[in-house]
């Protein structure tokens, strides 16, 4: 099985990641992981980038680690993909599959409300995934699900309660939406808990993940870290 780690932060795109580039990436190669896909807090969330700069350089700086993980997995043998972590109001969501043209492209979402971008992403082309929908924080006021608006949910996030991932699993079934998984990893190796998504066969692309998430491929994993 070829197991990847779908949720993690870097730093420094990501203010609350705790873990390099390099840390994280060398971390999921030394236990064994096929690859890793980089989703560090957008525009619209906790950015390490002066808001006021503009946009085509905020997203320069956004893919920056992506790249440079890119570089790194090619050196060590692990497999990198991006994708992209929405927020609002500490409601998040995972997105898979645009590339960062596409986003450059587009200014005009930073504009408009999740119940409008998200339609959009889906249209073109991406995998919209709900992450840890009840997660409960001192910023968050309120819970928010967006049923009609992602293709999927987590239902299973490391870092989460498992009160919290039982209530996404309860809801993922009441609405017939795709199950999916992650760490939400902001600190490399210093966890203790990991899950993600594996599959028979090699990932391609960013892409190919979409596609077999759509088509009910893949299983969802748990890994012990005991480094």
């Amino acid at each position: 099985m070829y197991r990847y780690e779908t949720h993690c932060h870097t730093a420094p795109v990501s203010k609350c990641a705790r873990a390099t580039v390099r840390e994280t990436l060398e971390f999921y190669k030394s236990i064994g992981y096929a690859g890793v896909f980089i989703t560090n807090h957008f525009l619209d969330g906790n950015i390490n980038v002066d808001r006021s700069r503009p946009y085509e350089e905020r997203i320069q700086f956004y893919f920056s680690d992506f790249e440079e993980g890119q570089q790194i997995g090619k050196e060590i043998g692990l497999n990198v993909f991006c994708g992209v972590e929405m927020s609002f109001g500490g409601t998040d969501f995972l997105i898979y599959g645009l590339d960062k043209t596409w986003w450059l492209s587009h200014p005009e979402l930073e504009d408009m409300k999740k119940t409008q971008q998200l339609p959009i992403l889906m249209e073109a082309g991406a995998l919209v995934i709900q992450a840890h929908p009840f997660r409960e924080a001192s910023y968050i006021d309120h819970i928010r699900l967006f049923p009609r608006h992602v293709h999927g949910i987590e239902i299973l996030n490391s870092s989460m309660s498992e009160f919290a991932n039982r209530q996404a699993q309860i809801y993922a079934e009441a609405y017939k939406l795709l199950p999916f998984a992650g760490s939400d990893n902001h600190s490399a190796g210093n966890r203790e808990f990991l899950a993600g998504m594996e599959f028979d066969s090699p990932l391609q692309n960013e892409q190919d993940l979409v596609q077999r998430i759509l088509q009910g491929d893949g299983k969802i994993f748990t890994y012990i870290n005991q480094s």
